[in-house]
C-alpha cells in the first residue's frame, strides 16, 4: 500500500464499518449487495454525467467556466475589502448556509473579535432570519456608513431577504442619501425576478446566479465565492478542488474507483434496507457548519413525495448534524445503544493548521496525567477512532471522510463531494433532486395570509381549514 503523503490534498473515504465484514452480516452489507444494485449505478452515473451543465444540473459547470467571473469577483472584493469595515451577506437557505460553511471552514474561528491588523479584511455577518432581534442586534454592532451588504436572491421575490433588504435600504437612504446604492451588491437571476429589476434601477453592483443553478448547489456560483473572496479566501483553489472532484466523479461507473458514485451507492443500499436518518459528523470546529450545509442539501434534494413517474414514493432521508467530540457527549449514546435506522459519516481532519500541546501537570491523578504530553489534535483524532469503534462494535453502518488539512481545495473537494453523492442519490431513486415543492407549498401559504395578490385561492383554501380545538391547546 502506498504510503499517504498529508500534502496531497487527497481526500479518503473509508466505508469498512459500512460492510458485514467488519460490522456483521445482519446490519453491514456485502459486496453481493453492492453487485446487484450495478444496473441502477450505472444508469444513475450515465444520467447524472450526461445532464451535467444541463436544466438544474448547471453547477456542474461552474469549477470550470467562470474566468471572466471570477476576476470580476476578485476585483470587487477588493475594493470592498479597502472601502469597507463590514460585510453583510442578507439571504437564507443555500444562500446563507454556504457562505458562512466556508467562512467557519477557512478562517480564524473567532474572526470577528480580531484586531483589523491581524483579519486584514472587514468583519462579516450573515443574516438568515427574520427574527426581529436579530436584526436589531446586528444594527448595534455594525454602522452601516461603512457597511457592504451583499443581498441574495435568485427570484428577488424570498420574502425573509426582501424584507431584510426593505429594512436596510431605508436605514441607509437615511444615513446616505443618493450614495446609498453603493452599499449594495445583488447576486440575482440575469434576466428574471424582482432584484434584477431593483439594481438596474438602482445602479447595485450585480453578480448573477446561473439559470441552472439552485440555492443549495450555489456554493461555487458568486453566491459563495464574492462572500469567500471578500474574506481574502483563495477563490480559484477552492474550484480547483470543486474541478478535480468532478473529473474523478466522471471517470468511471464502477463505485469502487469512484469517491462519490460509491457514497450514493451505500447511502441508496441503506435506504433500501430502512436505515432512514444520515447523520453528518465532523470532528473538527472548522468544519461544523458544513453539516448545517449538508443538511439542506441532503434534506431538501431527496426528500419528495412522488417519483418522476408521478407515482408517490415518500423518499428521503433525514439529514442529523453532530459535532465530534462535543456529541459524543449528548448523541453518541443514541447513535451506538439505539434504533438501527442511522448512517454516521465522521469528518477526520489528519493534520491541524495550529496544534495545542497538553502540558505536563497533575501526576497525582494518573486518570488524567495520562493525557500530558500529547496534543489537542491528537485527543481529538482518538476519541474520534474511538467512536468509530465503538460504533462498529455495536454494528451500527458508519463511514469516514478523512481530509488531509481544511484549506480552500480540499474545501472545494468536499463540498462538490457531497453535491455529486446527493445526485446520483437522487437519480438511483427517480426523483427530481432539484426541486421542492414542500418548500414552496409553505411560502405560498405565508404569501396568502399577508393578502399578496394571486393567492387569493391558497387563502379560501387556508380560511376553510378546519378550525383547531381548544380541547388540544393547554
Amino acid at each position: 500500500m502506498t504510503k499517504f503523503n498529508k500534502n496531497d490534498n487527497q481526500i479518503r473515504f473509508d466505508f469498512n464499518n459500512m460492510m458485514a465484514d467488519y460490522i456483521g452480516q445482519e446490519q453491514g452489507f456485502k459486496e453481493s449487495d453492492l453487485a446487484a444494485l450495478n444496473p441502477t449505478v450505472k444508469a444513475a452515473f450515465e444520467s447524472v454525467k450526461a445532464q451535467g451543465g444541463e436544466g438544474w444540473q448547471g453547477w456542474l459547470d461552474l469549477p470550470f467556466n467562470q474566468d471572466e467571473i471570477v476576476a470580476d469577483i476578485l476585483d470587487t472584493a477588493k475594493a470592498v475589502r479597502k472601502g469597507f469595515k463590514t460585510f453583510v451577506v442578507l439571504g437564507i437557505g443555500g444562500s446563507a448556509l454556504g457562505p458562512i460553511a466556508v467562512f467557519q471552514a477557512l478562517k480564524h474561528l473567532h474572526y470577528n473579535e480580531l484586531p483589523y491588523k491581524m483579519r486584514k479584511g472587514p468583519k462579516f455577518y450573515v443574516e438568515d432570519n427574520v427574527d426581529p432581534e436579530r436584526m436589531n442586534a446586528l444594527l448595534d454592532v455594525i454602522d452601516v456608513k461603512t457597511t457592504m451588504f451583499n443581498v441574495i436572491t435568485k427570484s428577488g421575490a424570498t420574502s425573509e431577504t426582501m424584507s431584510q433588504y426593505l429594512v436596510i435600504t431605508d436605514i441607509l437612504k437615511k444615513a446616505l442619501g443618493a450614495d446609498y446604492a453603493s452599499h449594495v451588491i445583488a447576486t440575482t437571476d440575469k434576466e428574471k425576478g424582482n432584484l434584477i429589476k431593483l439594481a438596474k434601477k438602482e445602479g447595485f453592483k450585480t453578480f448573477y446566479i446561473p439559470s441552472g443553478v439552485g440555492g443549495r448547489f450555489s456554493e461555487m456560483s458568486p453566491v459563495g465565492l464574492l462572500p469567500a473572496a471578500v474574506l481574502g479566501i483563495d477563490i480559484k483553489k477552492m474550484l480547483a478542488g470543486a474541478r478535480d472532484m468532478i473529473k474523478k466523479g466522471f471517470k468511471t461507473a464502477n463505485p469502487y474507483h469512484n469517491m462519490p458514485l460509491m457514497a450514493a451507492t451505500l447511502q441508496y443500499l441503506a435506504m433500501q434496507k430502512g436505515k432512514n436518518i444520515s447523520v453528518m459528523m465532523p470532528y473538527a470546529d472548522s468544519l461544523k457548519y458544513i453539516a448545517d450545509w449538508y443538511c439542506q442539501l441532503w434534506g431538501e434534494s431527496l426528500g419528495k413525495s412522488v417519483d418522476k413517474a408521478g407515482k408517490e414514493v415518500y423518499a428521503g432521508h433525514t439529514p442529523v448534524k453532530a459535532l465530534g467530540v462535543t456529541d459524543q457527549h449528548s448523541q453518541i449514546q443514541l447513535y451506538t445503544e439505539g434504533p438501527f435506522d442511522k448512517v454516521i459519516t465522521l469528518i477526520a481532519v489528519d493534520a491541524f493548521r495550529q496544534e495545542m500541546m497538553i502540558p505536563e501537570g497533575l501526576p497525582e491523578f494518573p486518570d488524567v496525567n495520562f493525557l500530558c504530553g500529547n496534543t489537542m489534535g491528537t485527543l481529538l483524532n482518538t476519541e474520534r477512532k474511538a467512536t468509530e469503534y465503538a460504533l462498529a462494535k455495536k454494528h451500527r453502518l458508519n463511514r469516514t471522510i478523512s481530509v488531509p488539512e481544511v484549506n480552500e481545495y480540499t474545501i472545494g473537494k468536499l463540498l462538490m463531494l457531497f453535491m455529486m453523492e446527493t445526485a446520483f442519490v437522487g437519480a438511483m431513486l427517480n426523483i427530481d433532486t432539484f426541486n421542492q415543492p414542500g418548500v414552496e407549498e409553505g411560502k405560498n401559504a405565508t404569501y396568502a395570509m399577508f393578502g399578496r395578490k394571486g393567492y387569493e385561492a391558497k387563502k379560501a383554501e387556508l380560511d376553510s381549514a378546519k378550525a383547531k380545538s381548544e380541547k388540544y391547546i393547554l
